[in-house]
């Protein structure tokens, strides 16, 4: 599977941004999704993942309450909606996806399938 995505961009500290991942292929409905996150010269961070059906997600304690992660199956995509943004957020998003589906890994070498990265800047 092909993942690409999107909807990053500049957006001042309490704002909102919704990123979204578009999948090639049919098997996108049976892969978990997840969002990674990192800034330049630190490890790459983890920030929600949900399961093949939707019906189980998770979320970094720094982001719990503020995101969301939702997917389409029928359009293969999933989305990252992000509220009350701050500075700290800024950083390149990535997607990932996980063929097996019921599992809802937290780290990367969970996923073996990823996008290319969208960019997020928070200002203060």
């Amino acid at each position: 599977v092909q993942l690409q995505a999107s909807g990053g961009g500049l957006v001042q500290a309490g704002g909102s941004l919704r990123l979204s991942c578009a999948a090639s292929g049919h098997t996108f409905p049976s892969y978990t999704m997840a969002w990674f996150r990192q800034v330049p010269g630190k490890e790459r961070e983890f920030v929600a993942a949900i399961d093949r059906s939707g019906g189980s997600t998770s979320y970094a304690d720094s982001v719990k309450g503020r995101f969301t992660i939702s997917r389409d199956n029928f359009k293969n995509t999933v989305s990252l909606q992000m509220n009350s943004l701050k500075p700290e957020d800024t950083a390149v998003y990535y997607c990932a996806g996980d063929r097996r589906g019921y599992y809802v890994g937290t780290i990367e070498d969970d996923y073996v399938y990823w996008g290319q990265g969208t960019l997020v800047t928070v200002s203060s």
